[in-house]
């Protein structure tokens, strides 16, 4: 069982968000849970392996695949070899797209969709509109809500539930996504387009989000869902970059050096990598010093 089923074993009833914890105190916490996964997108202690394999071989299960043999790899680079032809994400994109695909659908079609389903049940156990949704990113005017200060924010109307969506998925996504994995991957890209792979401790944004929902009494899952929402987790707390094929599943451990830097003129305690500002265990540094 992940830390993450163990803290939420039992599927609470979501809180009132009249109740006594005002929306203020609500957001405190929520920076903390926001600083909590942040730390897990740029972890450099080495994987823990076997929770990484084993939580994704819960997830092959999912989808009725048996377990793969594990390929840990020291930094994406090394991994380019080893996933020659996997689909790309165009190609990815085109498979789940196709009203009638031939043949098999690849691992990483099936749980792409096996992710989205998850991301679909959570939102339905938000307790308000969840602003995944983009209906529920507009005021009742149809105009988008300020962009303020969280504080100010709460203070000028805009809903708890959209201050958290910014400050949690949208600020680990900048941090995570744009200004982490994105600059490796066009490093790596240089050769041509890379299979579609997941990002491990890069792709916290989403599992800390609705993590933060359910802590702060925002949301209640089902039994399955936080069990499954716990094998996401525990990938984003334990490893790096991994690439799904049928027999063999490419994992990369975590980087050896990380080095940050914020991102001026934000909110949330956004960063981005500094030049030379990653490491991999096998040396590999993809960006200019």
């Amino acid at each position: 069982m992940t830390a993450l089923t163990r803290r939420h074993a039992a599927t609470e009833p979501v809180a009132d968000v009249r109740s006594s914890r005002s929306a203020h105190d609500r957001w405190q916490e929520a920076v903390k849970i926001r600083q909590e996964w942040l730390d897990h997108g740029l972890c450099t202690q080495p994987a823990d392996r076997q929770a990484v394999e084993n939580s994704l071989t819960a997830l092959y299960a999912r989808i009725s695949r048996p377990k793969p043999w594990f390929e840990w790899v020291d930094s994406p680079d090394k991994a380019i070899p080893l996933v020659a032809g996997l689909p790309t994400l165009d190609q990815l994109y085109g498979w789940i797209r196709d009203p009638h695909p031939r043949g098999t659908p690849p691992p990483a079609s099936d749980l792409a969709m096996l992710e989205s389903q998850l991301r679909g049940a959570l939102s339905a156990g938000v307790s308000h509109t969840d602003p995944e949704l983009s209906s529920a990113r507009k005021g009742k005017g149809g105009e988008p809500w300020p962009e303020l200060p969280p504080l100010k924010a709460l203070d000028a109307g805009v809903p708890l539930g959209v201050v958290v969506h910014r400050g949690i998925r949208t600020a680990l996504h900048r941090s995570l996504a744009h200004g982490f994995r994105m600059p490796i991957r066009t490093a790596l890209a240089g050769g041509g387009p890379v299979p579609a792979c997941w990002y491990g401790q890069q792709d916290a944004a989403w599992v800390a989000y609705y993590d933060a929902l359910h802590r702060l009494g925002l949301a209640s899952y089902g039994p399955d869902e936080i069990e499954h929402l716990g094998h996401w987790a525990a990938l984003a707390r334990s490893g790096g970059w991994w690439w799904p094929g049928e027999d063999v599943c490419v994992v990369v451990d975590r980087p050896e050096l990380v080095r940050t830097e914020p991102v001026p003129g934000t909110w949330h305690d956004e960063v981005r990598l500094r030049p030379d500002g990653v490491r991999y265990r096998d040396g590999w540094h993809p960006l200019p010093a």
